[in-house]
């Protein structure tokens, strides 16, 4: 029987261990690493070369689609899966653009999860029937990825400075994403191309 090996990435201490504890009661799956990060899942990544790696959508440093996207350039033989509490649209559709394998709700049950990593492993896709449906009738966003994960991170009211730390780029640029996104919106500011871009499911 082959082993999966699996690395674990997601913020919340009690849902990781929690996840961790029961994915370890399976005979073919094995939990090699954890991580808290973004940044910390791909150390932890390139150190356990991992067969799946299920990773938060949302985390410190770099989010799950972030890291998803540097391991398919880094370890190709690693699939991953986004495991989420805040299943939009355009989020879906940033995941399958970034080669992500599977993408699911955290109200899945660990024996769901189990399932879908065996799928994911054996090269085959799982998106969450619901998520999908949702994906389908908000129709295609026009920002770019980029666009949307800057909207995504002024969606708290956070300040210019904030939002460029956290996606590592500088405020002029982070500036000029919002601008253009705004602009695509049809929108008189950043905040109104957040409600807008809320509204049709795309951030």
């Amino acid at each position: 029987m082959t082993t999966v090996r699996v690395l674990l990435a997601d913020d919340e201490h009690l849902i990781r261990g929690a996840l961790a504890a029961l994915l370890a009661l399976e005979d073919d799956l094995a939990v090699v690493a954890e991580a808290a990060t973004g940044p910390e899942a791909l150390a932890m990544a390139r150190a356990h070369r991992p067969d799946v790696a299920v990773l938060d959508l949302e985390m410190p440093g770099a989010d799950g689609v972030s890291v998803a996207t540097s391991l398919r350039t880094e370890l190709p033989g690693c699939r991953t899966m986004i495991v989420t509490s805040h299943g939009l649209p355009g989020h879906l559709k940033r995941a399958l653009a970034a080669g992500v394998r599977a993408f699911v709700p955290k109200t899945v049950s660990a024996r769901q999860l189990a399932g879908i990593i065996r799928t994911v492993h054996a090269g085959n896709r799982y998106v969450d029937p619901e998520l999908a449906a949702d994906a389908i009738s908000a129709g295609d966003s026009p920002l770019t990825a980029r666009e949307t994960e800057v909207l995504e991170l002024a969606a708290d009211g956070a300040p210019v400075a904030e939002i460029a730390e956290r996606a590592s780029l500088s405020q002029g640029t982070v500036r000029n994403y919002l601008s253009a996104a705004a602009s695509k919106l049809g929108a008189e500011n950043r905040h109104a191309a957040v409600r807008l871009a809320r509204q049709r499911g795309w951030v």
